[in-house]
């Protein structure tokens, strides 16, 4: 049984560019090991550098990055005409200074099990030409991407599989998500699962696309807890026949490639065909876990695999919002009012995190005739402030645990006595 065997992924080269522009680079796995790293299996002998042109992958299942590399490519192009190309990413990190055409002439597959993919510079195009057909499955890990574009020309195809991953786009994307979403171009675990867009939420200044499985994994996917006993729960599916147990087997691992490979079940087994639904585990902290639920709602010899879930074990930094950003007026040349901000945390490292509110930009930045702004007790997340000066004021609220801090900053939007 190998779970890996669901997760083939089709890469495309890359165009060049005319003039005096670096020639791309073919991939070839002259090797026969698969790996990106393997400097063999590229046309040039050489692993692609930013130097070179774009990477052509017009193979399948095409190479494999894993745990631990790092690359870096001025661009990628994932199947040519009448040739498919893959591209899977295990682990480590892929940086694309250009575009990334995931399909690019033909059919091309992305697969992001764990790791990071990041395109910066170019634009991540899902099914570019006519004839081309790109495919992602976000089934863990991190997709950053600039800009992206889905079915860029007529006559060509695309689907965008969330799995467990989540992708970042700068800036504000929903409404175009939205519409490859209702257009049913983007879905979650093969149209089973829930998905979730938002902007400016967990990630400020950019788009998040993520996924729930039906199984309601607990910790939440991607999530932080603490370090030792941990509880993981789900939520059971309806049998086949009204009545009659689900069992499950349920596998846990700090290695993914444990749980890809599958070569000892075994030795990853905390449930072994029981119908329950939490076991409790034991985590050490500084670590990234795996596990799968896998379901037997028919028959006991058939069960149904399980997405992969991850959680890491380790002191999560303090949550921090500012509050909401302030429109007010002078009275008689001054105002003081309220911050109110909110700072959580889960005291793995001290019962409470040091705060500290510091100014980043006011009005006497460039006059210093002005006065400063006056924070009344800059450790406190509820203090009072008073400023004698329109204009605006952007302060930083830091919490700060002993370990990991975080901040987030609010704007306040002064006008004269006579605004109202």
């Amino acid at each position: 049984m190998f779970r890996n065997a669901i997760y083939l992924l089709t890469l495309v080269s890359v165009l060049g560019l005319a003039g005096n522009a670096p020639a791309d680079v073919s991939w070839t796995d002259s090797s026969n090991d698969g790996r990106w790293s393997t400097g063999e299996n590229w046309a040039t002998g050489a692993v692609p550098v930013l130097n070179d042109g774009y990477a052509r992958i017009f193979l399948e299942p095409g190479p494999t990055i894993y745990a631990g590399e790092s690359f870096e490519t001025s661009g990628i192009h994932l199947g040519d005409t009448g040739a498919g190309g893959g591209l899977t990413i295990r682990g480590g990190g892929l940086t694309v200074l250009g575009g990334f055409n995931c399909g690019w002439r033909g059919p091309g597959t992305l697969n992001l099990l764990d790791g990071t993919v990041t395109v910066d510079g170019g634009t991540f195009k899902i099914g570019r030409d006519a004839g081309s057909e790109g495919h992602v499955n976000l089934n863990g890990g991190t997709l950053h991407v600039g800009a992206m574009n889905m079915r860029e020309k007529e006559g060509s195809f695309a689907t965008f599989s969330v799995n467990g991953g989540v992708m970042i786009l700068d800036g504000d994307d929903t409404e175009l998500l939205q519409g490859y979403i209702d257009s049913g171009w983007i879905y979650a675990y093969d149209g089973i699962g829930t998905l979730s867009l938002e902007y400016n939420v967990e990630n400020p200044g950019q788009t998040t696309l993520s996924a729930t499985h039906p199984l309601n994994p607990d910790p939440a996917n991607r999530s932080i807890v603490g370090p030792g006993q941990v509880e993981l729960s789900w939520t059971l599916p309806d049998p086949c026949n009204p009545g009659q147990p689900v069992l499950v087997d349920v596998y846990v691992s700090d290695s993914l490639d444990a749980l890809l490979d599958f070569t000892d079940p075994e030795a990853i087994q905390v449930v072994s065909q029981k119908s329950v639904s939490s076991v409790v585990v034991q985590t050490q902290t500084k670590t990234k876990y795996y596990w799968a639920v896998d379901t037997y709602i028919g028959s006991e010899n058939d069960p149904i695999w399980g997405p992969i879930f991850t959680f890491t074990s380790d002191n999560a930094a303090p949550f921090v919002n500012a509050g909401a950003d302030i429109y007010t007026f002078l009275r008689d040349g001054m105002r003081s009012g309220p911050l109110n901000a909110a700072v959580t945390d889960d005291g793995q490292v001290n019962p409470e995190p040091a705060l500290m509110w510091t100014v980043v930009e006011q009005p006497s930045d460039d006059d210093p005739s002005i006065p400063d702004i006056v924070i009344n007790d800059p450790t406190a997340a509820n203090t009072m402030v008073t400023v004698s000066s329109e204009g605006v004021y952007v302060l930083r609220l830091t919490a700060d645990d002993g370990e990991y801090s975080n901040s987030d900053d609010v704007a306040i939007h002064v006008y004269t006595d006579a605004w109202d």
